[in-house]
């Protein structure tokens, strides 16, 4: 679905309930204290077990966004319905529904331990100490990093602190968790890891996730759903299939094909063929050269 960026209200328009909704942000502004306007007729909903990207350029309105999730930000304008609920200043536990994963790891992890860190967040919603421990080698065991409890934060690589930060939010047990930019500045193996827990939130905890990221590739792998990010709105949302096959929307938002893309196009128009699938993950695009191969 292209969503052209007009008015306010034709923005509006197509911002719709569906039935298994459980965020709805409904043509949400937010204007920040120097003036400057983060997000504008933001239209956008989070659905019970998916994994949907926001894909847009450093600047596009991503992050402000996210912090709008779990109310760290309050719409200017607009509403921001989390299960049922709209987001006001009486609704205080949204946090217990929404976890954000920030972009910096070393802006969530401040406790002496791994362990004491995962457990804040259980013992602020009134667990025990023995319950909260529980939860959280649950939470660290989940993400590959319970070997990491007695250590000191402080200390840990930038991909382990990530891990720590997913798990923190993780022991909250919250129906959605939004993720900044989950695997930038990590080296191949833990990002190969965030992504696999990614995947495992969906598809063995049924909680859904959002991320905000320019990293088109890893979108294609995991995405059910891209929302692409320009100056503050949704300009087109979609299946990756269909997203990231328009190339013409792909550059004007200032982004880049994801690389399965790029060379599956770049082989059918050297073959001089239409091109009959859009593979978008390196599984499916040797599946489709294979089959291309057997036809000729």
């Amino acid at each position: 679905m292209i969503i052209p960026q007009q008015l306010h209200n034709d923005a509006c328009r197509v911002c719709t309930h569906a039935e298994n909704e459980l965020i709805h942000v409904d043509c949400v502004s937010h204007v920040y204290p120097d003036g400057s306007l983060g997000i504008h007729g933001m239209c956008f909903k989070v659905l019970e077990k998916e994994i949907v990207a926001l894909c847009g350029p450093n600047g596009s309105g991503k992050s402000t966004l996210i912090e709008h999730l779990n109310g760290l930000l309050r719409p200017s304008s607009g509403s921001v319905t989390v299960m049922g609920k709209n987001i006001d200043l009486s609704h205080a536990h949204i946090w217990r529904e929404v976890g954000i994963v920030f972009q910096r790891s070393d802006d969530q992890l401040f406790a002496p331990t791994v362990l004491d860190d995962v457990m804040f967040g259980p013992i602020n919603m009134g667990a025990s100490l023995e319950q909260a421990r529980e939860t959280a080698m649950e939470a660290l065991k989940a993400v590959g990093a319970e070997n990491l409890s007695d250590k000191m934060p402080s200390y840990l690589s930038g991909g382990q602190k990530r891990l720590v930060s997913i798990a923190g939010v993780l022991a909250m047990k919250p129906r959605v968790i939004a993720m900044d930019e989950p695997t930038s500045d990590l080296d191949p193996l833990h990002a190969e890891m965030v992504e696999n827990i990614i995947l495992n939130l969906k598809n063995n905890l049924g909680i859904s996730v959002v991320i905000a990221t320019h990293d088109l590739d890893m979108a294609a792998r995991i995405s059910d759903r891209i929302c692409i990010v320009k100056e503050g709105s949704i300009i087109a949302e979609g299946k990756p299939s269909s997203i990231f096959y328009d190339k013409n929307l792909i550059e004007m938002s200032g982004l880049r094909q994801p690389k399965v893309a790029q060379i599956y196009e770049g082989i059918t128009k050297n073959l001089g063929v239409d091109m009959e699938n859009c593979p978008i993950t390196a599984d499916e695009l040797v599946k489709t050269i294979a089959s291309m191969i057997r036809q000729n």
